[in-house]
């Protein structure tokens, strides 16, 4: 029910409380961190609404009018109300804050999120963080189903209830080992890559949709090659240095076994483009607030 415009607001029933109990307009003023004429305006904005006088002005300070009496006994149970309403606010807050629940796609949780944990513990470090990781479907299901407040995918496609944004970008690479003939040369052409069976993440990884995606954009009618089809990025790259076949894998889960030799990667000439966005996600309408906002923000600075 909407309460009556004569009703005065907090701030104003508050500083009266504030003048009765000190006796000087100046004083509640000070008590308040607002100026004199600020304090008295906003007395005579509550004497305007309740339409009689609640000070009387005296050589010594202030006193409440019979009228005024009435109304700042009247308010006192208004104004501790608000003042329990706060500290509930805050106790809500402060759960809040307290647990920070993610989901992650498995590129994102094994070489992204443990860097941006740093940055989020040095911000709140009394924050608790639990990480759920999956592929982007699972990724997505689980920020759906609220399970997790925040959730970082690579895959392009959403399904409907969720909204996204922007934090990097990173490029899909071909990965061979070293024994590979490929290894020998320094381009691949994108039509011989379409032929050859690769080592593939399940259905509904963010990589694997990526580059599917952008291949059959390139080239329309195209279907994957599968020669096998594992559920973890480590074990792809163990299955091609061990020489299987081929895999197309983010350039950040690569890194390290390129630099090392473990692995090699040509150059795909002809073809699609293999760069791809890596995005936030949340329920459509609801924007992170707490640990995950934080989180969001450390997450969209330079890889």
């Amino acid at each position: 029910m909407p309460l009556s415009p004569r009703v005065p607001d907090l701030a104003a029933l508050d500083l009266l409380l504030s003048v009765i109990e000190l006796g000087s307009l100046g004083r509640a003023a000070k008590a308040h961190g607002i100026s004199q004429p600020s304090a008295s305006s906003r007395i005579r904005y509550l004497e305007q609404l309740v339409g009689v006088p609640v000070l009387e002005r005296t050589t010594l300070g202030s006193r409440p009018t019979v009228a005024g009496a009435l109304i700042a006994e009247w308010a006192r149970d208004v104004v501790d109300a608000a003042a329990r309403l706060d500290v509930g606010i805050d106790t809500l807050r402060t759960q809040r804050d307290s647990r920070l629940r993610v989901a992650a796609s498995q590129t994102v949780a094994e070489y992204l999120f443990p860097k941006w944990v740093m940055g989020l513990r040095a911000r709140m470090p009394d924050t608790s963080i639990a990480l759920e990781s999956g592929n982007s479907a699972e990724v997505a299901k689980a920020v759906l189903e609220g399970r997790a407040g925040i959730g970082f995918v690579e895959g392009p496609q959403l399904p409907n209830g969720l909204e996204s944004h922007e934090v990097g970008r990173d490029r899909l690479l071909v990965v061979v080992a070293a024994s590979h003939p490929w290894a020998r040369r320094a381009q691949v052409d994108a039509a011989e890559l379409a032929r050859t069976p690769l080592i593939y993440r399940e259905s509904g990884s963010g990589t694997r949709n990526s580059f599917e995606r952008a291949m059959r954009a390139d080239m329309p009618g195209w279907e994957p090659n599968v020669a096998l089809e594992l559920s973890s990025t480590t074990a792809i790259k163990t299955a091609v240095a061990e020489g299987l076949a081929p895999a197309v894998l983010s350039s950040l889960a690569v890194a390290t076994e390129l630099a090392e030799g473990m692995l090699v990667s040509p150059t795909v000439t002809g073809g699609p483009d293999l760069e791809r966005r890596l995005r936030a996600i949340w329920p459509t309408g609801q924007q992170p607030t707490g640990p995950a906002r934080d989180l969001y923000a450390i997450a969209r600075r330079p890889i």
